[in-house]
């Protein structure tokens, strides 16, 4: 198994899957490539993002921001119903070039709540219109692939209207480890600085043992594991979208030498960065 844990592979602009479990197998702390949105529907459970645990509640709608660590929590003999869409983020910037953008739902979660809750009798129904992309999305017809994406489009607008609008109740109760969040907050502003334990211990006020202790309990990552996680994805977007050396992104995302980088980002993502740039 890899040391990093990264789960899925999306081959598509997106993916749509309606999923109900009544003795969901314990799922460890993963992330992913591409946005994740659920929509949950009926049953109990909670979800981790980033160290905050989110009790869920039916029509509360969960963003997972591509590379954040995140893991359900369910129980025997209860139900765990919900929609769930992958999303690329290529996709969406794709569509952010045509002035939308698309991926903006994302950041506003990331910087108010992971899951906000839906109320009903909305103007624009989410439900409804993510029902509609499910049925059409497992159906067969005339240029159905074009319209499904036409329907994929719609409801990522109308999902960005209402956050935009205040129709999404931000107000999620989460319980969370306030030193570890100001810790990941840190950590991901600064990837390209310094990030030993013993740095991280000076600026958390926590001491080493703890504070590894404590990482990884609130988010099922080492603190090694987390921050090489990052970098990796911080690397993987600058070779993405930009023309900087090689050596450059290495040195820019933390890495200390070209060859432990190189290495690094093989294991991930199975290509080195030279193989990942000429194939993107």
């Amino acid at each position: 198994m890899s040391e990093y844990i990264k789960k899925g592979y999306l081959h598509q602009h997106f993916r749509i899957f309606h999923l109900k479990d009544n003795s969901l197998k314990d799922i460890p702390f993963h992330y992913h490539d591409f946005h994740k949105l659920i929509l949950f529907l009926d049953g109990e459970a909670q979800y981790i993002i980033e160290g905050k645990t989110y009790p869920l509640k039916n029509r509360d709608i969960l963003f997972v921001s591509a590379g954040e660590i995140h893991r359900p929590i369910t129980y025997p003999d209860k139900p765990y119903e919900r929609i769930v869409i992958y999303a690329s983020p290529e996709f969406l910037q794709h569509c952010g070039q045509q002035k939308a953008d698309l991926e903006e739902c994302f950041r506003i979660a990331k910087e108010t709540s992971s899951v906000m809750h839906m109320p009903p009798g909305q103007n624009h129904d989410l439900l409804y219109h993510m029902n509609k992309l499910e049925e059409a999305d497992h159906s067969q017809g005339y240029a159905n692939e074009l319209y499904v994406e036409i329907l994929f489009i719609e409801f990522m607008i109308l999902l960005n209207r209402a956050l935009k609008t205040n129709e999404l109740n931000h107000n999620h109760t989460a319980t969370y480890d306030e030193k570890i969040q100001n810790l990941i907050e840190y950590i991901n502003a600064n990837l390209s600085e310094d990030l030993s334990v013993e740095k991280l211990s000076e600026v958390s006020f926590l001491s080493k043992f703890y504070l590894m202790r404590k990482f990884k309990a609130d988010t099922g990552y080492s603190l090694h594991q987390y921050i090489t996680s990052k970098r990796l994805l911080m690397a993987r977007k600058l070779l993405q979208t930009t023309k900087k050396q090689i050596t450059e992104i290495c040195y820019q995302c933390g890495f200390g030498d070209y060859s432990s980088f190189s290495r690094d980002f093989k294991k991930q993502f199975k290509l080195t960065p030279k193989e990942f740039r000429k194939k993107k």
